[in-house]
């Protein structure tokens, strides 16, 4: 008898035949794909992996029109060119399903992987069912006692709602799309459009607080501060009323305090305890890593998903913020300790009863984001904060709840009351544990009740209301899951779709020209796109078929009632759509490429162009001119809208991956890329002693470097 495990990526297929072997595992290939061969309990186990979807939802008869609902199963690869290295796979799979007896599914266990095991069994090993394992983390012992404890049949509940979830997208993702795309050439141009089941309420979401902005008006306020002195500190205050909105009242309390002396009035000292924080659920540490690295959702969710291959954490796409005693504390705690930078708080630890600081968010299939306690070999850059910012969370969540004590101070100014506010961590407890706390100490002087305060100056503060805050693309993620919107696999993918159809731009996110059209073309015709509502309540419908408690048919006939008559109803106002989108898409075209008026014509305008070798600035009048500037390829570059100070060129937004964005002046000949060149001397190269370091231009100024570059890349700092 042989059973054939299959597993979703190769590292964990790799794991997996090393947990289980009894004895040596033997790697074999095909086609440049490996798989693994073992014997455990006397048995013969192949472990082969997939590349995560080899199987996708595509039409049955190709045809361009909507609204569309005959939808198969296919091999990916006859779908998307991109995804040709999956046939492979596939074909390796197949071959090895026919030698086996038995089969076992050891993808993530979540909807997307039994969704992902249950094709692979059903189309290429041809078999109804599967055993599974399930586990939340690649190290051995898991690994071992998920196999042991296997179920007998694949997750019907999952993988009924994971097919649902496909299909119900692949529903309203083509159609409405097609719908926008068809709109737009029938006004004559071409551009990919798409709008999706929760794309659709996404988009809106971000549009409504950009009108929201864009329609405040701001009213003026004002602010009186008291800058005082007492034991030669000085003290900042106050008055009571915070935002005054009439003028004339802040002069009248100005008029009544000039000159006047300040009294201490109350001195109120108050503690509280701040519990240690819950353990990082995905959302949670999306949020989390933005806050401390600028690290997108998206990118963060990557980082974490190798983390998790690399057998480093437990699985990361979980929505709980608990930790079971089942996943072992002491030893975890014990194996992070050998890490030299943990080792201080793991002892300190392990002295006391380890109990988490649990959340209320549960997972029925996995606990929260943990470290395994297995040791980095190598990690740099933004991998490496990630996981110490995991490894910290874990351990802070063990820790003591920290004291901080809170101090009010009132002043009496000729009876009008002015107060000062400080707090300070009085016993750090979990902060210690925690180098994220964001917390910082405002102490104040220690004053007593009917001291005198000298006052050394009174200001007004001349003060605008500010419009509401753009949402960032953490706090968009968040926004989505308090609302039920997409799940936590796929939000940070929808919100990166936007970026990619040029719906939203930056970050803080700002909705472009094209993304507030798209939104309102879809309000205005397709409402139901839009409407949270039923979004939320086709996530609820996928959830009762996971629970068994609806059939998939069911979600079916209601979402093509639904989709049938409202693209009925856009299609009778294709043309004027398509003249509405056209207008906002050369609008946004303009909005992200435009850098400024051209300093050679005078007439064009200077813009991002893309060439052969990537983005470079062109005059939109070539060929009549033909001035362009050169941008640097490892970078993404987007228009700053500002001019450069020193020469009146205009400047990029230069981002470099793992760096802060750089606002750089596109002209090579601007006064601060110069060198000093009476400061420099041309030498030998020390390292390849061949070249001659001589001083060259850069985009982003002159610098000094080998002049046998590429050969040799040796570059040095030039005052």
């Amino acid at each position: 008898m042989t059973e054939l495990i299959i597993s979703e990526k190769p590292k964990a297929a790799q794991k997996i035949a090393s947990a289980l072997a009894d004895g040596k595992v033997e790697k074999k290939a095909e086609g440049g794909i490996s798989y693994y061969t073992l014997t455990h309990d006397k048995k013969e186990i192949i472990v082969v992996s997939t590349v995560g979807h080899i199987y996708s939802l595509t039409e049955k008869e190709k045809k361009w029109d909507y609204p569309r609902f005959d939808v198969e199963w296919k091999p990916i690869y006859e779908i998307s060119k991109h995804a040709a290295h999956t046939k492979k796979y596939l074909e390796l799979i197949k071959k090895l399903a026919k030698k086996s007896d038995t089969f076992t599914i050891a993808c993530d266990y979540d909807v997307e992987g039994e969704t992902i095991g249950l094709n692979i069994i059903r189309y290429a090993c041809k078999k109804k069912d599967a055993q599974r394992m399930k586990f939340s983390t690649l190290t051995e012992p898991d690994l071992v006692n998920a196999y042991k404890n296997k179920s007998k049949t694949i997750d019907w509940g999952m993988a009924n709602s994971g097919l649902t979830r496909h299909e119900l997208d692949w529903y309203y993702g083509i159609n409405v799309s097609r719908a926008l795309m068809s709109a737009i050439k029938k006004a004559g141009s071409w551009k990919i459009l798409s709008a999706g089941r929760v794309q659709g309420p996404s988009l809106k979401l971000i549009v409504d607080k950009e009108k929201e902005i864009q329609a405040f008006k701001p009213e003026p306020f004002w602010e009186i501060e008291l800058i005082g002195e007492v034991k030669k500190e000085t003290l900042s205050a106050w008055h009571s009323e915070d935002k005054i909105f009439v003028r004339k009242r802040a002069e009248e309390i100005m008029q009544k305090i000039e000159g006047k002396k300040a009294t201490v009035k109350s001195v109120e000292r108050s503690e509280y305890k701040q519990a240690p924080p819950v353990p990082f659920d995905l959302t949670t540490l999306q949020t989390e890593a933005y806050r401390c690295f600028k690290s997108n959702p998206k990118e963060t969710l990557d980082i974490a998903q190798n983390l998790y291959t690399d057998g480093l954490i437990s699985y990361p796409r979980t929505s709980s913020q608990q930790l079971p005693e089942a996943i072992g504390f002491k030893k975890i705690m014990q194996d992070i300790g050998k890490q030299e930078e943990y080792s201080f708080h793991t002892k300190m630890l392990l002295k006391t009863k380890l109990v988490p600081n649990n959340g209320k968010k549960t997972d029925p299939a996995h606990p929260a984001i943990y470290p395994t306690g297995v040791s980095p070999k190598k990690l740099d850059g933004r991998k490496a904060k990630v996981y110490d910012l995991i490894v910290r969370r874990f351990l802070a969540t063990f820790g003591e709840p920290a004291i901080r004590e809170t101090m009010t101070i009132k002043l009496d100014v000729n009876s009008e009351t002015f107060i000062a506010k400080g707090s300070r961590t009085k016993f750090p407890g979990w902060h210690e544990l925690y180098k994220y706390v964001s917390l910082k100490d405002e102490t104040l002087p220690d004053v007593k009740e009917g001291e005198t305060v000298k006052v050394k100056d009174i200001i007004m503060h001349d003060k605008e209301t500010q419009p509401p805050k753009r949402y960032t693309q953490a706090s968009i993620v968040r926004e989505l899951e308090s609302r039920n919107l997409g799940t936590k696999s796929t939000r940070a993918t929808v919100v990166q779709t936007l970026y990619d159809r040029h719906y939203v731009m930056n970050d803080p996110i700002q909705a472009t020209d094209l993304g507030i059209s798209t939104s309102d073309i879809l309000e205005k015709y397709i409402p139901e796109i839009v409407d949270e509502e039923l979004t939320r309540n086709f996530e609820i419908d996928m959830e009762q078929i996971q629970e068994g408690k609806k059939e998939p048919e069911q979600v079916f006939v209601k979402a093509k009632e639904v989709l049938t008559k409202v693209l009925e109803r856009f299609k009778k106002k294709e043309k004027s759509v398509g003249e509405e989108l056209q207008k906002a898409t050369k609008e946004t075209r303009a909005e992200m490429t435009e850098l400024g008026k051209c300093n050679k014509c005078a007439e064009g305008k200077l813009v991002l162009r893309k060439g052969r070798f990537g983005l470079f600035v062109a005059c939109n009048k070539y060929p009549e001119c033909k001035n362009t500037f050169a941008l640097p390829s490892n970078a993404l570059i987007k228009p700053s809208k500002e001019a450069c100070p020193q020469c009146g060129m205009p400047t990029v937004l230069v981002i470099r991956k793992a760096k802060q964005p750089q606002e750089v002046c596109i002209s090579p000949a601007c006064p601060t890329k110069k060198i000093d060149h009476s400061k420099f001397t041309e030498k030998q190269c020390p390292r390849c002693k061949q070249g001659t370091v001589k001083i060259r231009p850069g985009f982003f100024g002159e610098f000094a470097a080998c002049d046998t570059y590429p050969k040799c890349r040796y570059t040095e700092k030039v005052e």
